[in-house]
């Protein structure tokens, strides 16, 4: 919208997040989609709770899960902090969310953990070790959900979000795919927050920021993807992931949505073009293509989201960070805030992580 500023859009990125993860609680994980069509009618259009024997069970429609629960106390860290300080963060892990778990996924706040938090918790309760030894190998996408906050935090310093993404990635994900992706998505979020749109040319402007060395991807090739001089050295600034693809993969995605011959109708089965789990190459993909398509929308891009089964969480609360970073909070339906548990504390968070942004 063009009326948003960096503060609506800082703002509406947060929202987003919280009101796809609250929309996703009930239908959640239904990789069978006549039954979630059973469930829950042809077209889920607002906050339902869980049926008995599914995930989350015991909650109630509009509250969080355990992601959003975990990116609320990242928030909440951050604009207590003023920056983030992964000894205040870890800190709070260990007070207020690992006494509440047993190790066991259909126990804990939101009602069900996570492998990759389940894994920290078995890593630094179970056994003792420090922070720095609690990460696993999950390939999800839990880090982006709760560092998403981070991205927003330092959407105008490039350097320094890929720097606390990774650093805070590392915590519960080591596999350097997976925290590559995670910065990637962390990048795209911050240049929509500056006011970019997620379209054909915003790979570009990412790669200038690699060729700068404010984001430590790998890249040999000059310009527009073309090949390097010969005789010329690679840059200094080799950078710490191995390729820039994560980078380049959003706009690939934005030029199909945009193309009048390439249609996913209606929208929601994105998720069965590239997949339902919960894998981040599964989720990511259909996450950048919801929100280039429905960039202005925010309506459409979480209810598709929602409605194509599967990891539709993830891809709600990613896929709605994305889109009230373009359209801002000011864009975003009154109707899901009304409907949002702690609505009114959410939007004072998100107003003072906003206000924080140089």
């Amino acid at each position: 919208m063009a009326h948003s500023t960096t503060q609506d859009r800082a703002a509406g990125a947060i929202l987003g997040a919280f009101i796809g993860d609250a929309l996703g609680l009930g239908p959640h994980w239904y990789y069978d989609l006549d039954e979630l069509r059973r469930d829950y009618g042809d077209w889920i259009t607002d906050y339902t709770s869980p049926r008995p024997g599914r995930y989350h069970e015991g909650m109630a429609a509009g509250q969080l899960s355990q992601a959003g629960l975990i990116m609320k106390m990242l928030l909440q860290s951050v604009v207590e902090r003023g920056d983030y300080e992964e000894a205040d963060f870890c800190r709070r892990m260990d007070e207020e969310l690992f006494p509440r778990l047993d190790g066991t996924p259909m126990s804990g706040p939101g009602g069900y953990t996570s492998q990759s938090i389940r894994e920290a918790w078995r890593r630094r309760v179970g056994q003792g070790l420090p922070w720095s030894l609690t990460g696993g190998h999950a390939d999800t996408t839990e880090a982006i959900e709760r560092s998403l906050v981070l991205a927003v935090r330092y959407a105008g310093e490039p350097h320094r979000l890929a720097d606390a993404i990774a650093r805070n990635t590392l915590l519960t994900q080591t596999d350097e795919l997976i925290v590559s992706l995670t910065v990637a998505y962390g990048a795209v979020l911050g240049l929509l927050v500056q006011g970019e749109k997620l379209d054909a040319h915003l790979s570009g402007k990412l790669m200038r920021l690699v060729k700068s060395g404010d984001l430590p991807f790998h890249a040999v090739t000059t310009r527009q993807l073309e090949a390097p001089r010969r005789g010329e050295a690679e840059p200094s600034h080799t950078g710490r992931f191995a390729s820039p693809d994560a980078l380049l993969t959003p706009s690939y995605i934005a030029r199909a949505a945009a193309d009048p011959d390439i249609r996913i109708e209606p929208a929601w089965k994105v998720s069965l073009v590239y997949g339902m789990p919960c894998a981040a190459y599964h989720v990511l993909p259909a996450v950048y293509y919801l929100a280039a398509r429905f960039h202005d929308d925010f309506e459409s891009a979480v209810l598709h989201a929602i409605n194509g089964g599967g990891q539709n969480e993830a891809r709600a609360m990613l896929a709605g960070a994305l889109v009230g970073a373009q359209c801002g909070l000011s864009g975003i339906p009154g109707r899901f805030l009304d409907g949002l548990e702690d609505a009114v504390e959410l939007q004072q968070l998100a107003r003072s992580l906003a206000a924080q942004l140089a």
